[in-house]
């Protein structure tokens, strides 16, 4: 399943400040039963959701229903340390998040969120404190430009290695920029034969 064009994302921030997010908590281990991504925005931070009886937790900053108009989830920083888990973003992806603004991403993890379709966004430490401050400010992220703006005047740059940022425009994951070429491939190969 090929990732949707990211070209500019214009939602609503949904803010966790906890510092140190693990895959595990994006996604528990013991949902990690499947290799196809539908379904797992379900249990997406499941354990901060609900309780051990499966009940709603009414202080959760995550709706039950999903992201809704929060696809931009802005945490604390060392956001996605732990494992590699491609189930992580594949879980936020499937809960409604767009992308992840953070001061500073787990490098696995960034990888793993930008071959999938998920943006990682790392801002500097002010752009990041005022932005964890303002929950559910409107905010635009511009991929085209690697500008991250919100209405209430933060404004901020930010980088994605070229590549990566090529196929989120294009909506490719790197194996389905590679099929995109086939035909110059081929012909390649003809000629060099």
């Amino acid at each position: 399943m090929q990732p949707d064009p990211f070209t500019r994302l214009e939602a609503r921030t949904l803010v966790v400040r906890q510092s140190n997010i693990d895959t595990d908590q994006i996604i528990p281990a013991r949902f990690l039963t499947t290799t196809t991504r539908e379904g797992l925005g379900a249990n997406a931070f499941y354990d901060w959701r609900y309780t051990g009886d499966d009940q709603p937790k009414n202080a959760s900053p995550f709706p039950v229903a999903g992201a809704g108009e929060r696809q931009v989830l802005v945490a604390g920083p060392n956001f996605g340390c732990g494992s590699s888990r491609e189930h992580a973003p594949w879980a936020l992806l499937d809960y409604g998040f767009r992308a992840v603004v953070s001061s500073d991403i787990a490098d696995i993890f960034k990888s793993n969120a930008l071959k999938n379709g998920l943006l990682p966004v790392e801002v500097d430490a002010e752009t990041h404190a005022a932005l964890l401050e303002r929950p559910g400010v409107a905010i635009a992220i511009d991929l085209e430009k690697c500008t991250l703006t919100t209405d209430d005047g933060i404004e901020a740059s930010f980088t994605v290695e070229p590549f990566a940022r090529r196929c989120l425009l294009d909506g490719v994951d790197p194996l389905g920029h590679i099929l995109a070429h086939d035909a110059d491939i081929s012909a390649y190969e003809t000629k060099a034969a």
